[in-house]
């Protein structure tokens, strides 16, 4: 008899376990969520308006953590309180990113059913394309105690459509930015009359001379018939004699363009040229934008 009661004790409380807290992974992703009181159907990375389980992302690009039907939120008024908090850090345990509460502004509730949170992570600077990184996702109720978080493990890859030819140089990133936008290019299609930029971040080996570094940025664009569109010789040249901040310069060297006009054939090949004018060190950075 005393086998028997052991027997059903140790199964009522393995049931009132499982009754409170609940535990959801995606093998394929590796993303991994658990929940005390609060519980969710649907947990899921996405890129844009698709579903993925891509755990590796361009430089750029931007992903989304999705939660489907929460429940168990404490309700006050037909209204739950919910918060949400985001800690991205990096191999070495540095924090990329944090965010204390996306819902912090949310002070009258939200009412809609069932309820759907959504959170978004650009992974551009102070990330790093070749490295991995640690997402951590809380999300808690303001008017109780339940809670439910999600860990998730991504790397960053550099685009594949930026190539780069360096000489005597190392870099960082090398990418394309829309200023109109307000986010790196990674499909490579721009909007005719954007402000575009073209930026190599953490640029080092140009020969330093009392304290400065003299650089020469050409910038050239042709188009699909080989017509050149845009040829800048030197953006750099006002700066022949005074010569530049080697810090300034290391952080984030850039060339900006916009295209007008429909007199040429998309799409455009750019090629931008950064030489050291003190040494043979160089870098050529080549991409191919659709104007649409």
């Amino acid at each position: 008899m005393k086998t028997k009661i052991s027997v059903i004790l140790f199964s009522l409380i393995l049931a009132g376990c499982q009754f409170s807290k609940s535990v959801k992974k995606d093998l394929l992703s590796g993303l991994s969520s658990s929940g005390d009181i609060i519980s969710c159907s649907d947990v899921y990375i996405s890129t844009g308006e698709e579903r993925t389980v891509r755990n590796s992302f361009i430089f750029g690009e931007t992903f989304f953590l999705n939660y489907n039907d929460i429940q168990g939120f404490t309700k006050e008024n037909g209204k739950v309180f919910p918060g949400m908090e985001m800690l991205v850090t990096g191999e070495d345990g540095d924090t990329m990113l944090f965010a204390k509460d996306l819902y912090e502004s949310d002070v009258e509730g939200v009412s809609f059913t069932p309820l759907r949170l959504i959170s978004d992570i650009t992974v551009a600077t102070p990330m790093q394309s070749g490295k991995e990184y640690f997402l951590h996702a809380r999300i808690w109720d303001k008017k109780g105690k339940g809670t439910y978080s999600s860990d998730f493990r991504f790397s960053i890859t550099p685009n594949e459509d930026v190539k780069v030819e360096a000489s005597d140089v190392t870099f960082r990133e090398a990418y394309v930015y829309s200023m109109g936008y307000e986010k790196v290019i990674t499909d490579g299609k721009i909007k005719s009359s954007d402000n575009i930029y073209l930026i190599v971040e953490g640029l080092q080996g140009f020969k330093v001379e009392n304290g400065l570094v003299f650089p020469g940025l050409r910038l050239v664009a042709t188009d699909a018939k080989g017509e050149k569109v845009l040829d800048y010789p030197d953006f750099f040249s006002q700066y022949d004699q005074s010569g530049v901040s080697p810090i300034d310069f290391s952080s984030q060297v850039s060339s900006h363009f916009k295209i007008t006009g429909d007199e040429f054939n998309s799409p455009l090949q750019f090629e931008m040229t950064i030489w050291d004018k003190k040494s043979k060190a160089k870098i050529i950075v080549n991409t191919e934008l659709i104007v649409e």
